[in-house]
């Protein structure tokens, strides 16, 4: 029987800043969204992945570290976008699960259809990235459409699925005064969000643009200040929203 592999771009076995506790995360190949700030470009091709490996393999990569997930902790599967591959989201999510560790997914939410519906319940948390809620801004942004987000934002909504909004505040795109006050008010509504995560903009990736021969397009762009990110948390909190 052939075994289900997965096209991965890298592990890390302590991570503490995507989801709860200290986690173990996947990082995988392959993603629709072309960010202008992504600070992993060399995610996006498919065929470019670093590592194949199959579900026990990882899930037992993953099992080494069980005993750092006890306060709260477990797998977080990123990208990439994860839902590329969803036969091997699926079947890992699943193993996870059996193994009784807690299971988060950093998605854009951009693919969403009725197989990450039936994924989802393997799914304890989703992180999901909302890069803008001005669909012109998302679309210069990414290179998509914003609609499936929204979809996807609002279906988490409907089955209580627990959420983290994260929101990367870009000076000049997406920091305006009018369009946090938007997604704040849109995030207000939806009742399964625990947090919204605000992410100061940072020029951290442009070195792995440069190794890809490709032009960075926000190389002009200024890292927030202190100020800038203490004002767009407190329109968040205005709102009654847990800002992370």
């Amino acid at each position: 029987m052939e075994l289900l592999t997965g096209k991965l771009h890298s592990f890390e076995s302590c991570g503490t800043v995507d989801g709860p506790g200290i986690r173990f995360i996947v990082f995988t190949q392959g993603c629709p969204l072309k960010c202008k700030y992504c600070h992993n470009p060399d995610t996006w091709d498919i065929k470019n992945a670093k590592y194949e490996r199959d579900i026990e393999f990882t899930i037992n990569e993953i099992k080494k570290y069980k005993p750092f997930f006890r306060n709260g902790g477990g797998l977080t599967i990123t990208g990439g976008e994860p839902f590329v591959q969803l036969n091997y989201i699926e079947a890992l999510l699943k193993r996870a699960k059996e193994e009784e560790i807690h299971t988060a997914v950093d998605t854009s939410g951009y693919i969403f259809n009725d197989r990450v519906k039936e994924i989802l319940k393997y799914v304890d948390l989703v992180l999901l990235d909302i890069k803008s809620i001005n669909p012109n801004v998302y679309k210069d942004l990414t290179g998509v459409e914003l609609e499936n987000t929204l979809k996807f934002a609002e279906y988490l909504d409907s089955i209580g699925k627990p959420v983290w909004i994260r929101h990367v505040v870009v000076p000049g795109i997406t920091d305006k005064k009018e369009n946090l006050e938007k997604l704040a008010d849109y995030v207000s509504k939806l009742k399964n969000v625990e947090k919204i995560e605000l992410l100061p903009f940072h020029q951290l990736g442009t070195h792995k643009w440069e190794e890809m021969n490709l032009e960075y397009p926000l190389k002009d762009v200024k890292e927030p200040t202190v100020k800038e990110m203490k004002d767009a948390r407190q329109i968040f909190r205005n709102k009654g929203l847990n800002v992370g």
